[in-house]
């Protein structure tokens, strides 16, 4: 083969060369030259399996083995959490790949019925880094009972007060029928609250809720003390310790949330309650019993009397 021949063939193999180191590269780059930025959201229940075809599809990434050698390449495999995060078309498999591993701009973070609003504190401060100052805010901000509990996108630099007014205007478009529904029996919105925080607190299921509501307003209608361990457990709370176990001595402290000794509601919610709590306040079921308690399995026992109860206290809660 001539000199000319070979240059030929070099030329064509260095060109395929080319063409295919081009093709490889090609699929890491941005999909757009130019493009504005655009939020997006993992939702909690997207895995990156079913996030990277998804960013395909929606015109974010080139390729899908491309993205994912990046993440393999990078340690990053499994590190995509769900969230919230502001990204471009005109970014390149290592810069999106990067945002979505580190700069997210919103986290998910799942607030659960029954929480005092000290704990709702403590999981931002955990969850969104917060200063104590950032904290602090959030208390002098928020209303203990008007903290809606549900699963929450948040903005990773929202205030204190920003968080709380959002979960306050939540507990009121979610709370609104009720809210009707308390007036047309003429339940005061705040008894309203206040009386769920106690049957969030006490009730072991949302199937027993309206049960346990009819026992409260039973004994409120009596004038009797509502005797309730989770508002002295209000009273008595402290950082590490919000809900700590009563005792004997317990029942004597001198404190307006003290319902063994004071009659009525406390003063305030005890907690932050749900939808069913709420509703077991408007719905209530009628019942005679005056009485309950809850044994080792969490399975409640009623009681008629006071007699009975110690009867239920001795069967249930001694016996163990």
């Amino acid at each position: 083969m001539n000199n000319k021949k070979i240059l030929i063939v070099l030329g064509v193999i260095l060109l395929m060369a080319g063409v295919a180191v081009f093709i490889f590269l090609f699929q890491f780059f941005a999909p757009q030259a130019k493009a504005e930025k655009e939020s997006i959201t993992v939702n909690l229940n997207t895995t990156e399996s079913k996030l990277i075809p998804k960013l395909k599809e929606q015109g974010y990434i080139k390729s899908e083995w491309a993205f994912n050698f990046i993440l393999e390449n990078k340690g990053w495999q499994g590190k995509i959490n769900p969230g919230g995060y502001i990204v471009s078309k005109s970014m390149n498999v290592w810069q999106l790949a990067n945002i979505l591993v580190n700069e997210p701009s919103q986290k998910w973070v799942v607030l659960s019925e029954g929480l005092r609003k000290e704990e709702v504190a403590d999981i931002f401060q955990k969850e969104f880094s917060w200063t104590e100052e950032t904290k602090i805010e959030f208390l002098i901000n928020s209303m203990e009972g008007y903290l809606f509990p549900d699963t929450y996108l948040f903005n990773l630099d929202y205030t204190g007060q920003e968080v709380a007014k959002r979960m306050e205007n939540h507990f009121n478009e979610k709370v609104a029928d009720i809210f009707k529904k308390a007036d047309e029996k003429n339940i005061k919105n705040d008894t309203l609250v206040v009386l769920a925080s106690l049957i969030q607190r006490e009730a072991a299921n949302e199937e027993e809720m309206p049960l346990i509501a009819g026992v409260i307003w039973s004994r409120w209608l009596k004038d009797m003390p509502f005797q309730i361990d989770a508002s002295i457990q209000y009273a008595l709370g402290e950082s590490g310790s919000w809900w700590k176990k009563v005792t004997t001595e317990d029942y004597k402290i001198d404190s307006p949330y003290n319902i063994y000794i004071n009659k009525g509601r406390p003063p305030g919610p005890i907690c932050n309650p749900g939808l069913a709590a709420l509703n077991a306040v408007v719905d209530s079921e009628e019942t005679g019993y005056l009485y309950y308690l809850h044994d080792s399995q969490g399975q409640i026992h009623l009681a008629k009397t006071y007699k009975e109860h110690l009867e239920n206290i001795k069967n249930y809660l001694l016996s163990n």
